[in-house]
């Protein structure tokens, strides 16, 4: 009765998770629409608004830090988060330049890309197989989250470069996520409020320089409107709940899982871009979208599958033990037994 209570109360909480995620991130890419684009405020400074998303974030790390809300901190060497900081702020900047410098359609390749990506290099580094159901429903959501979001595909030189960068930085600070909570025991938020300064810092640094690259304009000749302040706080309110859920779920599940499911978030933008914006919604983007989901549902199943098969492996090598154990402990019982037997037989005494 327990155990059956305990699985319920995790699976709420994964689905807590995952909801969090999507519905924070649905909703910073709405308000960042408004916030960045030309019809909106046209605040273009995307990698310093990251900066502000970080730097509040870690604020709220902090406070919950002194309250006393988390709990006592694990020590992860400095080292560490700093590659993480690297790692993870070089997979945006990446992003962006390839966003910049290749058209819209093989930015939406790139990204994709994430999946297969994630899953060879957590194959290289921890040794992780997949099913084949695993791998088809992996393929089915790229293909039809391929079709209602790929239009046109230009590409350069410099620009697949950056790509490369983007894709395998953003892949490895997925996995590292993942990675880091097991090896130092600790939780989402508490990793978070860890690595959220050391990126804050780094890109309210370098995140101007890199929007003066991109769109040649200055932030400091930017004129602030009450809107726009509005916007930007919505933003960096709703980034401290994307992160927070991007960290718990990958910790609860894995990098593949995040990149697969986390494309519920495109049909969700799409469909909400019909409805609030006035968005061209084709047959071809509801095939895609209709794809897509029944990809997400076929993993989710492969997945659980998997699961179970790997807990009746457990189970079976446990009782297999348990058996061995009984036996052995039975065979030197009985042995025993008889050596004492023999040891009581010849020490008694003989009379003639």
């Amino acid at each position: 009765m327990e155990k059956e209570r305990k699985s319920s109360t995790v699976a709420v909480s994964d689905v807590g998770a995952w909801a969090m995620n999507i519905i924070s991130s649905v909703g910073i890419i709405m308000t960042n629409k408004q916030l960045l684009s030309s019809s909106g405020f046209a605040f273009t400074f995307a990698t310093t608004l990251t900066g502000f998303h970080f730097s509040v974030t870690a604020l709220v790390g902090w406070l919950s830090n002194a309250a006393g809300y988390s709990a006592t901190s694990k020590h992860i060497p400095m080292w560490e988060l700093l590659w993480f900081s690297i790692v993870a702020n070089t997979s945006i900047a990446g992003m962006n330049f390839s966003l910049m410098l290749n058209s819209v359609g093989f930015y939406q390749i790139s990204k994709l890309s994430m999946i297969p990506v994630v899953c060879v290099m957590e194959w290289i580094i921890h040794g992780k197989r997949y099913s084949m159901e695993v791998k088809m429903a992996v393929a089915v959501v790229v293909v039809g989250v391929g079709i209602c979001t790929v239009t046109d595909v230009k590409v350069n030189a410099k620009g697949f470069l950056c790509s490369c960068v983007g894709v395998i930085c953003s892949s490895l600070q997925q996995i590292s996520i993942g990675s880091l909570q097991k090896k130092y025991s600790v939780g989402s938020f508490e990793l978070l409020s860890k690595t959220a300064p050391l990126q804050a810092l780094s890109l309210l640094v370098v995140g101007p320089v890199i929007d003066y690259y991109l769109t040649g304009k200055l932030l400091s000749n930017y004129k602030l409107s009450s809107g726009a302040i509005f916007f930007i706080l919505l933003s960096c309110s709703l980034a401290v709940f994307c992160n927070m859920s991007q960290y718990l779920c990958i910790g609860r599940f894995s990098a593949v899982s995040f990149n697969v499911l986390g494309h519920m978030k495109t049909v969700c933008v799409l469909t909400l871009g019909w409805i609030l914006f006035d968005s061209e919604l084709t047959p071809k983007n509801i095939l895609g979208m209709m794809l897509a989901v029944i990809g997400m549902v076929v993993y989710s199943w492969a997945v659980e599958v998997e699961k179970q098969a790997g807990t009746k492996i457990i189970a079976m090598k446990h009782s297999i033990s348990e058996e061995d154990s009984h036996l052995l402990k039975g065979e030197n019982g009985e042995g025993l037994e008889k050596d004492v037997e023999i040891g009581k037989s010849l020490n008694r005494p003989t009379f003639s």
